[in-house]
């Protein structure tokens, strides 16, 4: 058992924690804001995802798991100490390290020698030895060690990691942060600090890379008449592609994808080096959710103006109740912009929005209105009554932003559609 202080109780330091709590070590989560502190200490999650309220009241009860106010109190007498902070997007595209350069600069003096700072965030390349500049200590060394969380599955990912990437010229330390995480037998890389950090980049901009192609691909499906899930099927079983985000939507977002890859694009601008498929990928998403927009706009009979648009989803992807840079909410702020009015329905959304209306169940959504686009693929929209659906209508037309109704049955329930890439 490791004695462990994770700074941070947002969505990668409670994961972070509550999983190293569950394999025996003795975990202290820290944060600053006194009542989320007071809210966890009581077994109360501040969000939505699966599994991990279950963990934390586990952690609490067998007394592996607590949360402290303030990082230098969780960080004394540790003998790892994992900075889970924000890395907010700066105007340029660049990171914002004050957060983590200001805790490393508080619990420098509390540290004990020989204990060591682990990077979870996600940061800039270089990060590393400008922490180590922060902490002040030349008897502990930095790590980094980047997450590979997804939110709706995040507890099952860092229980099993498809790799754990270590990031170290301190080969001791090193292994010793390798053997926190033994127990998963997952394929662990041990490299040098910049390449671990290139690492966390180099994963999300590939993957934003990949959707970009895909939503490409299925608007070329659409223009020659072929169906996108046939194609992906076909090129999925090459073991060179695989199935992996090969899934057209209305675009990719949330909290890590459109950060990360805009920031690794400010990277490769500070290296001199213009990476022109990065940007394309970024304009391509851009793209995606305007061609959203105009197929509503086209089965609201060519104008907005004025039109009721029934909105299923809210958050960037089904599982989690994250909007962060959500396509979903481009799309509707693009939608109210050209004067339409939109109902949402999200099973995570209770409360009101400025400028939606939010409704409490599917159908709600649907009354009166002239589209019905399908924004969040959420399994229960797959379940609701559609021939009530059709009766709520102004119109039954269905934009399926996610392809996630059947096309077939759809029209034979007497709705026009249209999905992604599907004829």
């Amino acid at each position: 058992m490791s004695r462990v202080a994770v700074i941070g109780a947002g969505y990668v330091g409670l994961v972070t924690g509550a999983v190293l709590a569950q394999w025996g070590h003795d975990v202290t989560c820290a944060d600053i804001m006194p009542d989320k502190v007071a809210m966890l200490s009581r077994g109360e999650i501040p969000i939505l995802e699966t599994g991990l309220d279950q963990l934390i009241r586990e952690g609490l009860a067998k007394g592996r798991l607590r949360f402290a106010l303030g990082a230098s109190a969780a960080a004394a007498g540790r003998e790892f100490i994992f900075l889970c902070l924000p890395t907010p997007e700066r105007a340029d595209g660049s990171a914002d390290m004050s957060y983590v350069l200001g805790v490393a600069g508080e619990i420098g003096p509390r540290i004990s020698a020989g204990a060591i700072v682990i990077n979870k965030s996600t940061v800039p390349i270089g990060s590393v030895r400008a922490v180590q500049r922060a902490l002040g200590r030349n008897d502990v060394p930095v790590v980094s060690n980047p997450e590979f969380l997804r939110e709706g599955t995040a507890v099952r990912d860092c229980q099993h990691p498809d790799r754990v990437i270590i990031g170290s010229d301190d080969a001791g330390a090193a292994s010793r942060v390798a053997r926190l995480f033994g127990s998963t037998g997952a394929q662990v890389v041990i490299t040098t600090p910049s390449s671990a950090e290139l690492i966390k980049y180099a994963s999300n901009a590939f993957l934003a890379t990949r959707l970009s192609f895909v939503n490409g691909l299925a608007t070329l499906c659409e223009a020659v008449g072929a169906d996108v899930r046939d194609v992906i099927l076909g090129m999925g079983y090459d073991r060179r592609i695989a199935f992996g985000a090969l899934e057209p939507g209305p675009g990719w977002g949330g909290s890590c994808l459109p950060k990360d890859t805009r920031a690794l694009i400010r990277i490769c601008e500070d290296a001199g080096y213009d990476f022109s498929l990065l940007h394309g990928t970024i304009t391509v998403n851009e793209e995606q959710q305007r061609r959203v927009v105009a197929k509503i706009e086209a089965m609201a009979g060519g104008s907005l103006a004025d039109a009721t648009v029934a909105a299923w989803g809210l958050t960037f992807k089904a599982g989690t109740d994250d909007r962060r840079y959500s396509p979903a909410i481009a799309i509707i702020d693009r939608l109210t912009d050209a004067g339409a009015r939109v109902r949402a329905y999200d099973p995570t959304v209770r409360r009101a929005m400025p400028g939606l209306e939010i409704c409490l169940e599917p159908y709600g959504a649907c009354r009166d209105a002239s589209v019905l686009a399908v924004l969040t693929e959420w399994e229960e929209l797959r379940r609701v009554d559609f021939d009530k659906i059709s009766s709520l209508m102004a119109s039954p037309c269905v934009v399926d932003a996610r392809n996630l109704l059947d096309p077939a049955t759809m029209r034979q329930a007497g709705f026009r559609y249209q999905g992604v890439g599907r004829p």
